[in-house]
């Protein structure tokens, strides 16, 4: 029965704390989406063509008119004329014909001389081949198509001339093709190429008929050599294409002015920008409940990584990041296209806030989520845009409240760190005008920089003002509890002052060790001077056992075993844990008096078991921790060793004071007791320095006066 109501409690815990980081994410989540929802949605405007604009309309937003763009581009595409390519080789090939039919007809006349020769030295009479076998003869060496393409008279001109002429007859053919088939020749072209080679070869003194022959074989030999060419024009058309620029309706470009006519093509620009189309878009809700889902799954994330079992930081990160949104939003609604007062969000609140009540990392986590709503909730009279300035405005100023509260007394330095922000925010402003290229009055620019400067200000005056809030309210130690904590006449005190008189001084000898140290570094001086009263009361409830209460009394661990003297010493941790507790003391006060000896090691009753031949485990004579978790918890652990070991001291002299607290400091990090928590080895090397100069003005030796005589006396 006893493990079904266990159980049955552990399922109604997790159940409830599932079901409150649901509802606190949800809430989150609706607060985030209405917030951004209007500024995504374009205004739906009721006009209708040729109709008057009552007012000027202005794009809301930069996007592509593609109908205009594919418009273009088609113009340009049917501009590009037809491409023709100049086939040069044609210009060789025809002089390489011309060329060859010369040379083929000196040829046959070569082989008539060769034969005339022959007869000659047979004595023989010679009979010479007439015209029409000359022609014969030629026209075994020419191709069909030149056979059918030259005329018979030419070539019985050409063979019935000199050899001579033939020569002067070829190079004044070469030159003239030649010359005009370099050019381009298209189609049309071609007889007005002919015509050209023809009066050059016209000119030429040669025999009437050779010259008619070359005249013919001029013409014949030029042709067309330039030719439409498919893929040049379809490449040229295609560039064509791709040179023009997508036509962009710009944001803020001026669509229609007053008192002008809506045109057709004023309207269609209208309906691509959704301001009169009746149908609301979802795309939009869409996307913002995307980025919604995002920043909260991000959340969800890190807190599942980093989830301790309390539900309490989760609902502060929600509340802080709800009011910030918010507050952005309202400033947004005070803005005009005039007067932009986005400048003016303290967008350092909640980075101050979730840091010093929780974390960096949550801190870092709103400020993210809060420069990204602002990017949208910021974007004015640009509905479904992105404010990018407004967004790196929030994220660095954000970003520097955290790095001024690094090291710093955190409650201490808030105005501080708003003066900080102030600063930092002057010059971002700045740099982002001018990377802008704003061109501004020096009043605008003045008044930019005091919204800048209000905002760290504000975020300041705000952090400080809701700071109590948060602490009372989630029962966070805040400094208030801290000093109410302190007061000597709170009942444990008392306790430990009547019933342990000893640890009572030597709390407060602690408390200001510890004090100073935590100071130096950074960390919380309060709570390490108000854990440092409390860390002992569990020696209440055996304090004779404790060596700093034992006046004129003998030692009770004489008389016991030392595994009986280890339990009643190490107990003295749990048993002040649930004093505290059981009196509903601060979370970290419990926690200082449970890790303040962390797991070390009780050396004499250790040894003393040994020597007594016992088989012991140094793991028995261990505290049972936990090891200090923060810094204050370390920092109160080397003061509580640190002030009980020269208190064992006779007149210690400030080098023995140095040498033991680097002893000690040395034999903590040895045994590993600071590995749970983030304190760093030089702020060890500042709390050595602090301990050392603060026992130094406690125990520093005194001057001693002369006696005097009993006269002297008198």
């Amino acid at each position: 029965m006893k493990k079904r109501k266990k159980l049955s409690s552990m399922m109604n815990r997790w159940f409830n704390k599932t079901v409150s980081k649901w509802f606190l994410m949800i809430v989150t989540g609706i607060v985030l989406f209405f917030s951004m929802y209007g500024n995504v949605l374009p205004e739906q405007l009721d006009i209708k063509k040729f109709s008057i604009a009552q007012e000027t309309i202005r794009a809301p937003f930069t996007i592509e008119d593609k109908e205009m763009t594919e418009k273009k581009r088609t113009e340009a595409i049917n501009q590009v004329q037809p491409q023709y390519v100049l086939k040069p080789e044609y210009a060789q090939n025809r002089v390489d014909l011309i060329t060859s039919i010369f040379d083929s007809t000196i040829e046959v006349l070569d082989e008539v001389n060769a034969l005339k020769k022959e007869n000659e030295e047979s004595e023989e009479p010679f009979k010479e081949p007439s015209t029409s076998e000359k022609v014969k003869m030629l026209k075994e060496k020419l191709t069909d198509e030149v056979i059918n393409d030259l005329s018979e008279s030419t070539l019985e001109a050409l063979v019935t001339s000199s050899k001579n002429n033939l020569e002067i007859a070829r190079d004044a053919a070469v030159t003239a093709v030649n010359n005009v088939m370099t050019e381009r020749i298209s189609a049309s072209q071609v007889e007005n190429a002919k015509k050209q080679a023809e009066e050059e070869i016209r000119y030429i003194s040669l025999p009437s008929d050779l010259k008619e022959a070359t005249i013919e074989l001029g013409r014949y030999a030029v042709i067309q050599n330039e030719f439409y060419s498919p893929e040049a024009t379809e490449q040229l058309r295609e560039q064509a294409g791709e040179n023009i620029q997508p036509v962009t309706i710009l944001q803020g470009q001026i669509i229609v002015e007053e008192g002008q006519l809506i045109t057709n093509e004023v309207y269609r620009q209208l309906e691509l920008l959704g301001l009169v189309d009746a149908k609301q878009t979802i795309y939009p809700s869409i996307g913002i409940a995307m980025i919604v889902i995002l920043l909260l799954g991000v959340v969800f994330y890190h807190r599942g990584k980093n989830d301790k079992g309390d539900i309490k930081e989760l609902f502060i990160f929600n509340f802080i990041l709800i009011i910030s949104i918010l507050l952005m939003k309202g400033i947004s609604f005070l803005s005009s296209t005039q007067v932009d007062l986005a400048y003016l969000y303290p967008a350092a609140m909640s980075t101050l806030l979730l840091k010093i009540l929780i974390n960096d990392r949550l801190a870092i986590i709103s400020l993210i989520v809060s420069a990204i709503s602002g990017t949208i909730i910021f974007n004015g009279q640009t509905s479904g845009s992105f404010h990018l300035s407004v967004g790196i405005y929030i994220l660095i100023s954000g970003m520097a409240g955290i790095i001024f509260l690094t090291n710093q007394n955190q409650r201490s330095k808030i105005f501080q760190a708003g003066l900080f922000v102030s600063l930092v925010n002057v010059f971002i402003i700045g740099a982002v005008l001018f990377v802008l290229n704003s061109q501004m009055s020096y009043m605008q620019y003045l008044f930019y920089a005091l919204t800048g400067i209000g905002s760290g200000v504000g975020s300041a005056v705000l952090s400080i003002g809701l700071l109590p809030f948060f602490e009372a309210g989630f029962g966070i130690l805040s400094t208030v509890k801290l000093i109410e904590l302190s007061n000597p006449n709170h009942p444990l005190l008392k306790k430990i002052l009547t019933e342990a008189p000893g640890t009572y001084h030597h709390s407060v000898m602690v408390a200001n060790l510890a004090d100073a140290a935590c100071e130096a570094i950074g960390a919380n001086g309060l709570l390490a001077r108000v854990g440092s009263y409390y860390h002992d009361i569990g020696k209440t409830r055996r304090p004779n056992f404790f060596i700093e209460n034992q006046v004129n009394i003998d030692n009770p661990h004489d008389r016991i075993s030392p595994d009986v003297s280890k339990d009643i010493i190490v107990a003295h941790t749990t048993d002040g844990a649930k004093i505290l507790e059981k009196h509903h003391m601060p979370k970290e006060i419990i926690d200082i008096a449970l890790q303040h000896h962390g797991t070390s090691l009780l050396q004499f009753f250790y040894h003393k078991a040994k020597e007594m031949g016992k088989e012991v485990r140094e793991e028995d004579y261990r505290y049972p921790g936990p090891k200090p978790q923060t810094k204050e918890a370390a920092v109160i652990s080397i003061a509580d060793s640190v002030e009980a070991a020269v208190r064992s001291m006779k007149n210690p002299s400030m080098d023995e004071i140095e040498n033991l607290v680097k002893k000690i400091i040395k034999d903590r990090i040895n045994d590993n007791q600071f590995d749970e928590c983030d304190i760093t080895m030089r702020e060890l090397q500042t709390v050595e320095k602090t301990l050392c100069e603060s026992l130094h003005g406690i125990f520093h030796n005194r001057i001693k006066y002369p006696e005097l005589d009993e006269g002297e006396k008198e």
